[in-house]
């Protein structure tokens, strides 16, 4: 039996990795699972969290998979990515996809660019039809600085564990995230070990790279990885 732990990232929830969730489910009889990290979701709180409750609840659910599959394929997006990466080096993991992984955040001249398209919106009347507006002005009215310092704690504290990753690994990036540099695709596969490792630059992809335009390449890319 196959298990697939599907890790959201910072501020978001399983609907960042859905379409992968749901095409697996579709094509394949395999246990998908894509849990809510703590503090996340609609209706919860970041307030009080700790950065060591995401480790614990993406290892719990890991350990789940791991007492009823043989085999075991671990994605992570974002700070899921950073949580992925570390998990693999820990439990015995067949193959690790890492979307969007934020071991390096914000990309100033993509943020310039984007940050632009709203000024240009704005000016015609159409900044509240403006997806990256309405997604991170509602990211900065409810994420605690707190929570946010947690989350560069856990970037800081797990980053290092990618130097031990050795298991076949595939790393997507947008060239258009202005979240995470489109070069930390090259940094994180300086740093991991594996002999099988590969690098995919989504062109016309942002930080949401299973939303973006290159969706359906983003799928059928990690599909192939994993089934081959």
């Amino acid at each position: 039996m196959i298990g697939c732990l599907l890790i959201h990232g910072f501020t978001g929830s399983p609907f960042e990795v859905e379409p992968l969730a749901n095409y697996f489910r579709r094509q394949t009889d395999w246990i998908v699972v894509s849990p809510t990290l703590p503090g996340h979701g609609e209706k919860d709180s970041l307030r009080g969290i700790t950065f060591q409750q995401w480790i614990d609840t993406a290892e719990e659910h890991l350990k789940q998979l791991l007492e009823r599959c043989d085999t075991i394929y671990l994605i992570g997006f974002s700070m899921g990515g950073v949580l992925a990466g570390y998990l693999a080096t820990k439990y015995q993991v067949d193959k690790l996809v890492l979307l969007s992984a934020a071991i390096q955040y914000i990309h100033p001249l993509q943020m310039v660019k984007d940050i632009r398209e709203m000024m240009t919106d704005l000016y015609r009347g159409k900044l509240l039809q403006n997806e990256l507006f309405l997604r991170y002005s509602k990211k900065v009215k409810t994420t605690p600085l707190l929570a946010s310092l947690e989350f560069r704690k856990l970037v800081q504290h797990l980053k290092p564990s990618f130097e031990h990753v050795s298991i076949p690994t595939i790393i997507l990036q947008g060239k258009l995230d202005g979240m995470v540099p489109y070069k930390t695709a090259d940094t994180i596969y300086q740093l991991i070990r594996s002999d099988e490792k590969q690098v995919r630059l989504m062109e016309n992809s942002k930080h949401l790279i299973c939303h973006g335009e290159d969706r359906d390449d983003v799928i059928h890319t990690v599909y192939r990885f994993l089934i081959n």
